[in-house]
């Protein structure tokens, strides 16, 4: 008979070095568009940690930094395109999708910028 092994599944978290990322919704939020509370909730409600909604413990925290600004620091592996992925479902929830577009301006930073209609205009005066 052969010796039965039974494997025993070890749970390691892996640890990685914290990773700060940031949204700047000023410009939305100044014209009194983007509600910043309500955003910072359904972050909350809809980051996934270890395949679990709503549960952030201390491996994601968001805080907010001056006006207009998030940052998200993460100690689990995180993605920025997981961030910009929450924010356009967070604008198509709530009808803002036409009007503002998320956009990358630095490694870790994402902006929320209204979409340029300057030229869409432009385009329908000349035909």
């Amino acid at each position: 008979m052969a010796p039965s092994v039974v494997s025993a599944k070890k749970q390691t978290k892996v640890k990685v070095a914290p990773t700060k990322f940031v949204i700047d919704y000023s410009g939305p939020a100044n014209d009194k568009i983007f509600d910043a509370a309500a955003y910072e909730k359904f972050l909350v409600d809809h980051i996934k940690v270890e395949g679990k909604t709503g549960q952030l413990g201390d491996d994601v925290k968001l805080q907010r930094e001056g006006s207009g600004k998030l940052s998200v620091t993460s100690t689990v592996p995180f993605s920025k395109r997981y961030l910009k992925y929450l924010t356009k479902k967070f604008l198509k929830k709530n009808q803002m999708r036409e009007w503002l577009r998320v956009v990358s301006t630095d490694k870790s930073t994402y902006t929320l910028r209204f979409y340029n209609l300057s030229f869409d205009q432009e385009a329908e005066a000349q035909d």
